[in-house]
């Protein structure tokens, strides 16, 4: 998603069609008020999905909600449908339901994600999530998240020199026995014997490169 221009001072437009939110629109949004459905539109930062004022999906942190006039304009904005209260009238397509959710999983691979957590950040319930993810990536959303963090692990392995148990956090996995397993068990390797094999590769290469000098 495109970042959106917006003053992180609630209450003051930006321009690109984003309005004012005010504490009477914040109160349709706590209150899940039907009668401002044709009113407004609210978009969460995080998740970058936008709303009707009615929907009644997880409370977003009142910083992250932007307000707009018309779908229309927060779709220009790069948000997408929920697919919970469709404000564009019509039902997400599943595709682009599982793209919201890939796109949240890679910007967030780092904080605590559950298939529960992440239908409420998605406007969805756990099975549906679960199905429909599997169907359309094939793969599990828990799998997905794994495949996820062990491909940042790789990165952070190859190129600092951070501990196995600080990677470990850095990926959102505190728990440094089982993300060694975990790693073992997608890579063929334990992350120090991965480490070492890609520096011996690395002096390989510089070696072949300076004999040929």
């Amino acid at each position: 998603m495109k970042s959106v221009p917006y003053n992180a001072s609630v209450g003051h437009t930006a321009g690109n069609g984003i309005e004012t939110l005010t504490e009477e629109k914040w109160q349709a949004i706590i209150l899940n008020n039907e009668a401002y459905n044709r009113k407004f539109f609210y978009a969460v930062k995080t998740t970058g999905i936008f709303c009707r004022p009615s929907c009644k999906s997880k409370m977003p942190n009142k910083e992250n909600v932007l307000i707009f006039d018309n779908a229309q304009q927060a779709i220009t904005e790069g948000f997408r449908p929920c697919k919970r209260c469709k404000p564009t009238g019509g039902p997400l397509p599943d595709h682009e339901w599982v793209t919201q959710i890939t796109h949240y999983i890679e910007a967030n691979y780092n904080k605590k994600l559950t298939l529960q957590s992440l239908a409420d950040i998605c406007h969805g319930s756990p099975y549906h999530l679960q199905r429909t993810f599997k169907r359309i990536k094939r793969v599990t959303p828990i799998e997905y998240i794994q495949k996820t963090r062990i491909t940042k692990a790789v990165e952070y392995l190859a190129d600092s020199e951070e501990s196995i148990t600080e990677i470990a956090g850095a990926v959102g996995m505190y728990n440094t026995s089982y993300f060694t397993t975990l790693f073992k068990k997608k890579t063929g390797l334990t992350p120090t014997e991965y480490r070492q094999l890609n520096r011996n590769k690395e002096m390989y290469t510089g070696d072949k490169n300076d004999n040929k000098k």
